[in-house]
């Protein structure tokens, strides 16, 4: 039996990266507003949070928590069932 030697591999640690925390586009001069409402008729607000296709933009990218996420959902589909907003992109 014949085992191939594998080329050896650097012991050195790989940098940690710190993520930026995102600042939620939702919260008023840092503080959440409560009860947690996103006006359905702030268009301007809403196209930023979805994307060219007319999707919602996940948490991820937009820097959400879960409960100004919910309510930007809900704010969204308002808005495009009033004609506000479009439910496809270009």
């Amino acid at each position: 039996m014949s085992f191939r030697k594998r080329p050896m591999r650097s012991k050195k640690r790989s940098k940690t990266r710190t993520k930026a925390k995102k600042k939620d586009p939702i919260f008023v001069d840092g503080e959440r507003p409560r009860p947690m409402y996103v006006d359905y008729k702030d268009v301007e607000l809403l196209k930023k949070l979805i994307n060219r296709h007319g999707r919602i933009v996940v948490r991820r990218k937009t820097g959400c928590t879960a409960v100004s996420q919910r309510a930007v959902t809900k704010a969204v589909k308002r808005a495009r069932f009033m004609g506000l907003l479009p439910y496809v992109g270009d």
